[in-house]
This record gives C-alpha cells, sequence and structure tokens, in this order.
C-alpha cells in the first residue's frame, strides 16, 4: 500500500528559521496545487508558500494537456516564488528544473541508487537510466505579490508508478528507474535546492549551471511551435532571456516556447515531451 504524505515531517524540515518558506499546505485531494497556490498569494500577497496534495484530480500542463495520476504515487507541489523583474521570469521553469534535477540525484543517491537525471530545455527531467524517458513536467505561472511579482511553480515527478499506470512509454518513475525514496525526502530537497537558485543573487550561477546541465544543448532538435510549424537544426546555447537557440538552415533562430524533440541527442536516446507538465 502507498503511504500518505507526511506533511509533518516536510514542514518541520522546511518551515524553519534557516529557510526562506513560511507555509506548506497539504491537502489528500485537491484539482490543481497550482490553483490553489495562487489563491494563498492572492489573499497573503507575499511569496515562499508550497502546497501538495496526495491526488491531483485537475492538473494540468502547457498546451492544454492533462496531467492525471493515481492516488499517492508521485509528487504534486506548487511553490511561490518572488521574481526580482518580470523579465526575469521567463528563467524560473528552467531554474526549476535544474533543482529538481539536483534534488533527484541527492535523494536517489541517499537511498543507495545512482540516477543520471538530465534536463531538456525548457524545464523535463528525463533519466537516462531509463532510455531517457521523462520523468518530471514543470508549469509555471505568473502571479502579482503586492508591489511586486511571483511565479507559482507547479511540479509533478512521477515517483512509484508501474509501466502500466504511465500514460505514455516516453514516460518513467523514480521506481521504475530502480530508485524507492520517500516522496517526503524529494519534496524537502527539491524546495530547499529551488530556494537556493532563485535567491537574490544567485541569478548568474544559476543560469550557467543550467547551461552546462541542459542535454539540449549540442543536441540536433526539431522545435514544434504553436499553430504546427516546426524548426529543425543544431541547439547551440540558452540565451539570457531563456530562449532556446537553434541553428537552422536559415539561420540561429531563438524560441521562447515551442515543443522540443531531440532527434539526434548529444548522448542517449531519442527523447521528446510525452505526458505534459503540473499544476
Amino acid at each position: 500500500m502507498r503511504n500518505p504524505f507526511d506533511v509533518t515531517a516536510a514542514r518541520e524540515a522546511l518551515v524553519t528559521g534557516a529557510g526562506p518558506w513560511t507555509e506548506l499546505e497539504f491537502v489528500p485531494r485537491l484539482g490543481s496545487t497550482n490553483d490553489r497556490a495562487a489563491e494563498l498569494v492572492r489573499r497573503s500577497g507575499r511569496p515562499w508558500v508550497a502546497v501538495l496534495t496526495d491526488h491531483q484530480t485537475g492538473g494540468r500542463g502547457r498546451l492544454g494537456r492533462a496531467w492525471v495520476v493515481p492516488d499517492r504515487a508521485s509528487v504534486a507541489v506548487s511553490a511561490v516564488v518572488p521574481v526580482e523583474h518580470v523579465a526575469t521570469a521567463a528563467w524560473v521553469p528552467l531554474l526549476a528544473g535544474l533543482a529538481l534535477e539536483r534534488a533527484v540525484r541527492q535523494v536517489a543517491r541517499a537511498g543507495g541508487r545512482e540516477l543520471t537525471p538530465r534536463l531538456k530545455w525548457p524545464n523535463d527531467v528525463l533519466l537516462a537510466d531509463d532510455g531517457d524517458r521523462k520523468l518530471s513536467g514543470i508549469l509555471c505561472e505568473l502571479v502579482p505579490l503586492g508591489s511586486g511579482h511571483g511565479v507559482v511553480v507547479g511540479t509533478g515527478v512521477n515517483v512509484d508508478q508501474t509501466r502500466e499506470e504511465l500514460p505514455t512509454d516516453a514516460a518513467t518513475s523514480l521506481a521504475l528507474a530502480g530508485a524507492l525514496v520517500r516522496r517526503e525526502d524529494l519534496v524537502v530537497a527539491y524546495l530547499r535546492e529551488l530556494a537556493r537558485v532563485v535567491a537574490p543573487g544567485a541569478a548568474a550561477e544559476g543560469r550557467a549551471a543550467y547551461r552546462l546541465a541542459c542535454a539540449t544543448i549540442g543536441s540536433d532538435v526539431r522545435v514544434h511551435l504553436p499553430g504546427g510549424a516546426a524548426a529543425e537544426g543544431r541547439a547551440i546555447a540558452v540565451d539570457d532571456s531563456g530562449a532556446l537557440v537553434v541553428a537552422t538552415p536559415q539561420g540561429p533562430r531563438a524560441f521562447a516556447a515551442g515543443d522540443v524533440v531531440h532527434v539526434r541527442p548529444r548522448r542517449g536516446r531519442l527523447a521528446e515531451s510525452g505526458h505534459g507538465d503540473q499544476g
């Protein structure tokens, strides 16, 4: 039987004077953690709150995709972080992916299993240990925060699903990659890393670290754009706005959005967005 999320242990680890997190709300069953986090922010006007659930019934992803998972089999968490300027908000989902990649490594290693998570622009975490299948999705939404702005970072991570419980063969879970972890440990590690990478003054370091960790850079890619168009070429950079720069036959192009397929990855198998994001 899958265990319920131990919110008491997570609160004790996160909501302390040593870190920025001020509230960790847990609801056993919830339509959307992103919607609930945005509601909390509208009431208080303060960031550094997070909402979790054991069973998200109305999660959503980019391009209107649904996010449906079995009860207690995954992490569904939405966290509100501040941004200094609206223009920097585009980097938040990329940095959230970096934070999650680091957290996955940490908790898997602590459980005795070394994993090789890889970042696919903009924010997918893939597992090289299971054929570069997709482990997680992230959906971010800009919200007003008092006199400034914040971002609701919705994150879904497949933790305990079997192959049959996943919506597509392009998806995986930590369990399928041989890592048995407590969801509480993953959430604590992730939110700590998220706070580090979005902290004031950490932007340059976080962007450099993302670029080093991003498996998309150096891969031959196909970018599917809204409206059905597509562009192909070699991904050569992530620019300062967070856009993916692709060397196409017509010259370099920067893409702020789009579904990316690794046609010939820098290393590993073909990887593409499979089961949407979370929120």
